[in-house]
This record gives structure tokens, C-alpha cells and sequence, in this order.
């Protein structure tokens, strides 16, 4: 297990947030941090655009969606920093020489969008996130292959952030560079709706691990495009109802 502590800055104000910069704010109060990602952050995600016999822009435009884009680690702690934390935890619950298993948890300060009100010191109470993430020989390649814990924790951290600050752009670290290859025939010939959604969910670049397809669900009930009290319940795609399955697959096909 190692820590990384972030010094409490002395220019954060009675929100928590830092005082010299201009956060742009939701209309319920809280920060977009979406549209806190700096653009220089941001890149075309190539292979989005090549599976579907798409060109690949140049570089970063406004106009590309979430789904087309990918996010570099720098812009990841960007916003973390702005976001502003105490601590950030990584632990290894899985380590050997081809699998390695990363957990981040990542202590934040609170602010504004906190449940409790800020007052004076309180503003710097701790709000605890964690995501896990791992890195094989299947899913890295070349050199990082001999960095499995660098990856899988850079990855675990990228989720982390992710997930709490509700950035929907997939981090670079994220994405093997490898083309995933079925284990046995029979993955192959596997018709079934939670099997095709799989495939289809991998096809999306929305992420490679169920936990990205959990996070996807969470954005779905946000954007109030498909809700399912049953969801959190999910464990594995085999869990997904065949019913649910269909119609996520039609959800997937929208973003294409």
C-alpha cells in the first residue's frame, strides 16, 4: 500500500474551491467538471472512428462527443487538484508477474456540492472514493508490460477520479492498446443478449471492464435516458437480465 498527501492549499475560500480560478458551475450549484477538462487534455480516440469507418480528426474539436474522445492522465489530476483531496491511497490486493490487481482510494475535501454545509476548517473533512483496476499481459503491451503496477494503479486513479467527479471521456490509461482476443471458440459463438452487449459495450470505447458499464449505467440514470432500480445489484454480465441487455444494446447503438 503507498499514500500520496496533497497539502492542504491556503487559497482555497470558505466553498473549498480554489480562489484564483473560474469554475464553471451547474445549475444546481454544483462544478461541471466535465467542462473543467482542459482541451489540451483531450484527444481523438482512434479507434472509435476506425471501427466504424470514420476519419480520424486531426486533433481536438468542440464539437466531438464523449464517447469520441480520450482523456490524458495530466488532465486527470488536473481536475483532481482543482477538485482538491487529502489523501489518495493505492493498494494491491492482487500482484504477480502477468496479473496485477490496483485499488485507488482517494480522500476528498469537501466543498460546495458537499452534503454537510462549510464553515471555517470543516471545509476540509474528507469525502472517500475508491475504484479498482488491473493491468495482464492480455491488455497491455510493448513496454508497459513490464510497469503492471504503474498501469493498473495510474488506471485505478484515472476511475477513481472519473467516476466521482462524473467525467464520461475514458482515460488513456484505460485503453489497451491490444486487440482482445477470445479465449475459446465457444466465446466466439455465444449469441446471447448479455454476450452481445458485452461485445458491443467493448466495441464503444465507453470502457473494456464491467466496471465501465456500471459507471455508463450511472450516466444513463443521470441523462434519465434508461433507469433500472435493479442495476445496482449487477455484478457481471451475466447478471444483466436478457430484457435489460436488448434494450442496452439498443442505448449503445444511439452513440454510434
Amino acid at each position: 500500500m503507498s499514500d500520496q498527501t496533497f497539502n492542504k492549499p491556503t487559497l482555497r475560500d470558505s466553498r473549498g474551491l480554489l480562489s484564483s480560478v473560474n469554475y464553471i458551475l451547474n445549475k444546481d450549484g454544483t462544478v461541471n467538471w466535465r467542462a473543467m477538462v482542459n482541451p489540451a487534455h483531450l484527444y481523438p480516440n482512434k479507434d472509435w472512428f476506425e471501427r466504424r469507418n470514420r476519419p480520424v480528426p486531426e486533433g481536438y474539436t468542440p464539437d466531438l462527443r464523449d464517447e469520441q474522445l480520450l482523456i490524458k492522465l495530466g488532465g486527470i489530476k488536473e481536475v483532481a487538484k482543482l477538485r482538491g483531496y487529502n489523501r489518495i491511497t493505492f493498494a494491491f490486493p492482487k500482484l504477480e508477474k502477468d496479473y496485477v490487481v490496483a485499488t485507488c482510494t482517494i480522500d476528498w475535501m469537501t466543498n460546495q456540492e458537499s452534503t454537510n454545509p462549510i464553515v471555517g476548517e470543516d471545509a476540509w473533512e474528507s469525502l472517500s472514493t475508491m475504484d479498482v483496476a488491473n493491468a495482464t499481459y492480455d491488455n497491455t503491451d510493448g513496454f508497459g508490460q513490464k510497469f503492471l503496477e504503474t498501469i493498473a494503479a495510474n488506471r485505478a486513479f484515472v476511475r477513481t477520479v472519473r467516476n466521482f467527479l462524473g467525467i464520461h471521456i475514458v482515460g488513456e490509461d484505460e485503453i489497451s492498446k491490444k486487440p482482445i482476443a477470445s479465449s475459446s471458440s465457444a466465446a466466439n459463438s455465444d449469441v446471447s443478449p448479455q454476450a452481445i452487449l458485452e461485445k458491443k459495450f467493448a466495441a464503444s470505447n465507453e470502457g473494456s471492464e464491467f466496471s465501465d458499464f456500471k459507471a455508463w449505467l450511472r450516466q444513463l440514470w443521470v441523462e434519465e435516458t434508461y433507469r433500472n432500480e435493479d442495476a445496482k445489484n449487477w455484478k457481471n454480465w451475466s447478471d444483466v437480465p436478457a430484457k435489460e441487455a436488448r434494450s442496452l444494446i439498443k442505448q449503445l447503438a444511439k452513440t454510434e
